[in-house]
């Protein structure tokens, strides 16, 4: 198992560096030359030649990269055009902010996808399952800051139930959750129904209900176990999306987030922040990659390590 970690993780250096180039060429794909958009419009050359000296955009691309490359090592993200502080500074503060909304949403959404997906493949083809699928492609069809806007609208306008923005009491995090775990329950509840349908009726299972088994256990020891695979694999690219997701999430709420933050520094064209969002977030999904693929072998020990 060791083995199999430190191999999935060696795996992953690679993604990481291409990562880094993709986020590196943000600054360079951007239309029109960076130093003039963050100079202003109007500034004057010789003040448009002092920033792309200052950005380094005067080197060759491999030194500026390579430049970009060594300071990230060391945790230097760059400085913020709008504050002048350290980029890893600004974005300390809202990281776990972020990761908590992706986190509480992510148990909400595993909570209710696992229950509606299973109630729903074991009462497959009847009233409960049909509702239950239509109440999940509603949920999946649903904008996030639509929903999001709605529920405002409703419990904290109408019935002055919840604060509409905000984050740091347990209820300015109800709606938020809400809002951005409904899509992933809906993913959650399909896959769910349709991975049970396919072990539902398998020998083993077959083999455990003739041993006298309550459908309580066949269930959910045996059926369940032996489908989460998928499940796994869309919960990891659930949190993976939800972290990203954050952006109109955070913005619909005023949660002090990355996501909001990414909107305000593209907003007054702060690049180096943008860069450094853009980073973590993929470094993020990368992990959860990562996890997902170790926690295959918990789930389905027939998962061969090579």
């Amino acid at each position: 198992m060791f083995k199999f970690i430190v191999r999935r993780f060696l795996q992953t250096i690679p993604v990481v560096i291409g990562v880094t180039l993709l986020v590196f060429s943000l600054m360079h794909l951007i239309p029109g030359d960076p130093a003039q958009i963050m100079a202003g419009e109007t500034a004057p050359p010789a003040q448009v030649e002092r920033m792309r000296d200052r950005l380094g955009l005067n080197d060759p691309i491999y030194v500026q990269y390579g430049r970009y490359m060594a300071n990230l090592l060391q945790g230097d993200l760059g400085q913020s055009i709008r504050s002048n502080r350290n980029v890893l500074d600004e974005i300390r503060p809202r990281f776990w902010i972020t990761v908590k909304l992706a986190i509480y949403s992510t148990i909400l959404s595993v909570f209710i996808g696992l229950i509606a997906g299973v109630f729903s493949a074991v009462r497959r083809y009847g009233l409960a399952d049909t509702t239950i699928m239509i109440i999940a492609l509603f949920g999946l069809s649903m904008p996030n800051f639509w929903l999001g806007l709605m529920l405002i609208q409703y419990f904290s306008i109408e019935l002055r139930l919840l604060p509409p923005s905000g984050w740091g009491t347990w209820q300015q995090t109800i709606l938020p959750v809400i809002t951005l775990g409904t899509a992933g329950a809906a993913i959650i509840a399909r896959v769910t129904r349709a991975s049970m349908l396919e072990v539902i009726n398998q020998d083993y299972v077959r083999t455990a209900r003739a041993k006298g088994l309550s459908e309580r256990l066949v269930i959910y020891k045996h059926a369940l176990k032996n489908a989460m695979i998928p499940v796994i694999t869309v919960v990891g690219l659930e949190l993976g999306a939800l972290l990203s997701g954050t952006v109109l999430t955070e913005t619909v709420f005023s949660i002090n987030g990355m996501g909001r933050m990414v909107i305000q520094a593209i907003g007054s064209r702060d690049f180096p922040v943008v860069q450094g969002v853009v980073l973590i977030f993929a470094l993020m999904f990368v992990m959860v990659n990562f996890l997902v693929d170790v926690s295959y072998r918990y789930f389905n020990k027939r998962v061969d390590y090579n």
